[in-house]
């Protein structure tokens, strides 16, 4: 008999039923010759009972042998629960399950560690997690995370396709396209010498369907990187990849902050607010130091150039006479910061080029720090009144170009941030989402090593329309029409306009990135062709997905939401890959392994 209930269905009203039960032996308990078992399937978990004098000895003794995360089928009569013994943090916790049958479908040896530990994830290595991943995700909370990802997916396919969406697959052997980040090479054996690339996103391609006339495509995307790992980062990922013509930028907003309200309804049961709030590149760094702004708390950058223009105080005064900026923030009730704390924030510091950290403590009435005595009255009295200073407060400086001293305040934020969390002095909610458009960032950047200019975003964005006369005579003022979609300071995702017409993108390719017309030609003359046959106005988004999914789950690492992740190191410890080739293989693609000599 197969099972008739899943062992999170049983209630009250199911009482003198009989039904059958099928999962893993989740704990085993044994009160006085009578024997309780927790059944454990994907959706929960049901109690069960074996006792000596309704069964035959045989169903008992093997009842007795069973180790947890054995598999088994049971059959039996459900009962109410005595009054007291009920368990009120399980659904079924009112009801219980008199076992007549036992079926023993797999014995399991004794596990490398407990999967019923609420606290595995702090108490056992990762790596032992990663290794055993099919233990590791019949934990309730691992498999909370995939109901959820599977619950996005498919609303997220919903959505698109009430919006006249069509899903489109696009293909995963790619040409190289090496200005981006490093790519995963696959040899072609047909042609020796030649290399598909994975594809990092399927941006041409779904540019192309704009200009095939499909209008609104999308697609949950593969997607590769062969780059250095961190906990948001993985070699592959998935991205919600959107592209949509005849469009402008608030039509992108509009959808998109509509994809998210009905995500987060459908994951956490949550109504979001939109229009989501804009701000500007500029802004976004002036304030908080950083493009993808956690707007949930302050110590917000404040700007002292005017103030220190003429400070005796010459770090200061000279980085504003070099044509840089003054900025400082107060990082409230951090003034005990330890010596090893101002370390860390110094490093940060240096880190961006930066010869030390400023810093003032403001301690039992004092303002202690050894660049004080440079200070003017006037300017005491400016940073009191800018930034609010008091008893226990640590003022923080950074004098550089305006870049970089944003960049350098904006790190060291966001650890003063984390210190306070820990101490217990910044509290934020865990049900907040803080939700905006950083939008207007520059197009272009400039590369001092190489003397050339380099895209912001990708070659394929738009400038905005006003500022395409100063694409030759003053680049770096030029705005482009791409934006980011952040949350609590993660990057969700970003897209733009893109460029339709041939002639502004081949200007952007071989006047401003100085890429030779031949290399354009050999890179992207079929995009340019394709242009010419009539280029619909069109721009789309990629969401990163497996980000999206780890703020819905309340994860720092996208490790937890993808079922098997890889390592920091790029590798699956379940699977022991990646592994060498034979040398057959290597004969047939006509490939030489050349491996670097071991010192002693």
């Amino acid at each position: 008999m197969k099972r008739t209930h899943h062992c999170n269905q049983l209630r009250p009203e199911h009482a003198g039923q009989t039904v059958t039960l099928e999962g893993w032996v989740h704990s085993r308990r044994d009160l006085g010759g009578v024997l309780f078992l927790d059944l454990r399937d994907r959706e929960g978990r049901t109690q069960t009972v074996f006792d000596p004098s309704d069964l035959p000895p045989a169903v008992f003794d093997g009842a007795t042998r069973l180790h947890s995360e054995s598999v088994v089928r049971v059959t039996g009569k459900v009962r109410v629960r005595p009054t007291g013994t009920e368990n009120p943090r399980i659904a079924t916790g009112q009801v219980e399950v008199m076992v007549t049958v036992l079926d023993i479908l797999n014995h399991a040896e004794v596990l490398p560690f407990s999967v019923d530990d609420p606290e595995v994830a702090n108490k056992v290595n990762e790596e032992l997690r990663l290794k055993y991943r099919y233990l590791d995700l019949r934990r309730p909370e691992m498999m909370r995370n995939l109901r959820i990802r599977s619950k996005v997916a498919i609303a997220t396919r919903s959505y698109m396709d009430d919006h006249g969406f069509l899903e489109v697959e696009t293909p995963t052997l790619f040409k190289s396209t090496p200005e981006g980040a490093r790519e995963f090479l696959v040899p072609n054996r047909r042609e020796p010498g030649t290399f598909y690339a994975l594809p990092q996103s399927p941006q041409q391609f779904k540019q192309i369907l704009m200009v095939a006339g499909v209008e609104r495509y999308f697609q949950l995307a593969r997607c590769y990187r062969d780059e250095d790992l961190r906990a948001d980062r993985q070699p592959e990922f998935t991205q919600v990849d959107i592209e949509m013509s005849f469009i402008d930028r608030e039509d992108l907003y509009a959808l998109i902050e509509g994809l998210l309200a009905r995500v987060w309804k459908v994951a956490l049961g949550m109504d979001i607010p939109t229009p989501f709030r804009r701000m500007s590149f500029n802004e976004a760094l002036n304030r908080y130091g950083i493009d993808k702004p956690d707007t949930r708390f302050g110590m917000e950058l404040v700007d002292f150039t005017e103030e220190f223009r003429a400070s005796t105080f010459k770090v200061f005064s000279g980085a504003v006479g070099a044509g840089g900026v003054v900025k400082a923030m107060n990082a409230k009730g951090l003034a005990a910061a330890t010596q090893g704390q101002i370390e860390t924030m110094t490093e940060y510091a240096k880190s961006f080029g930066a010869r030390g950290l400023a810093y003032i403590k403001v301690e039992n009435g004092e303002w202690k720090s050894p660049i004080v005595k440079f200070f003017s009255e006037a300017e005491k009295q400016a940073l009191v009144a800018k930034l609010g200073i008091e008893e226990g407060d640590l003022i923080l400086f950074a004098a550089d170009q305006w870049l970089n001293a944003c960049e350098i305040l904006g790190r060291i934020r966001l650890y003063c941030a984390e210190v306070l969390k820990t101490q217990g002095k910044l509290k934020l909610d865990p049900t907040r989402f803080d939700f905006l458009w950083v939008v207007d960032f520059p197009l272009l950047s400039y590369d001092k090593e190489m003397n050339r200019w380099y895209s912001s975003h990708h070659p394929f964005t738009a400038p905005v329309a006003e500022d395409i006369p100063l694409l030759k005579q003053d680049p770096k003022k030029v705005r482009g029409q791409h934006y980011d979609i952040v949350v609590n300071g993660v990057e969700l995702g970003g897209g733009s306009i893109r460029i339709h017409q041939p002639d502004v993108q081949k200007t952007i390719f071989e006047e401003i990135l100085q890429i030779p017309p031949e290399e354009t030609a050999l890179r992207f003359g079929y995009m340019l062709d394709a242009f010419r046959y009539g280029a619909p106005p069109h721009g789309g988004i990629a969401l990163g997905f497996d980000r999206l999914i780890a703020i819905l789950c309340g994860t720092t690492s996208i490790r937890d939401v993808i079922a098997f992740p890889k390592t920091a190191k790029g590798t699956c410890l379940m699977t022991d890959s990646p592994t060498t080739a034979t040398a057959r293989q290597l004969r047939d693609l006509y490939l030489e392994v050349k491996t670097a000599k071991k010192e002693a």
